[in-house]
């Protein structure tokens, strides 16, 4: 499944700084960033809940926002990009260079 991800970290303390840093390498862990604080993964439902539970323990919930959105399959027809945009790859099958 195709998620988007999204978040605002309050950052004007130290430790926000740092979390926003956290929630950063969480997302690369699953996805690419397409924004930055914006990211595209590809997931399976078990590393959706992976992914959720994880960002969900980095957020402070009452001073950050995060949204997660399940793109509909399938999702070039559902998800437009304008302006500059990045390639983006993401494939089933190893990528072999």
């Amino acid at each position: 499944m195709w998620v988007v991800v999204c978040y605002d970290v309050n950052t004007e303390e130290r430790q926000g700084r740092k979390r926003l840093r956290r929630v950063a390498q969480v997302c690369k862990n699953f996805g690419q960033r397409v924004q930055k604080s914006v990211f595209e993964c590809q997931v399976s439902e078990m590393q959706f809940e992976e992914l959720r539970r994880k960002l969900l323990k980095e957020i402070k919930l009452e001073e950050d926002n995060l949204r997660i959105y399940r793109l509909t399959e399938p999702r070039e027809k559902n998800a437009e990009a304008h302006g500059l945009i990045r390639t983006i790859f993401f494939d089933e099958e190893p990528l072999i260079v």
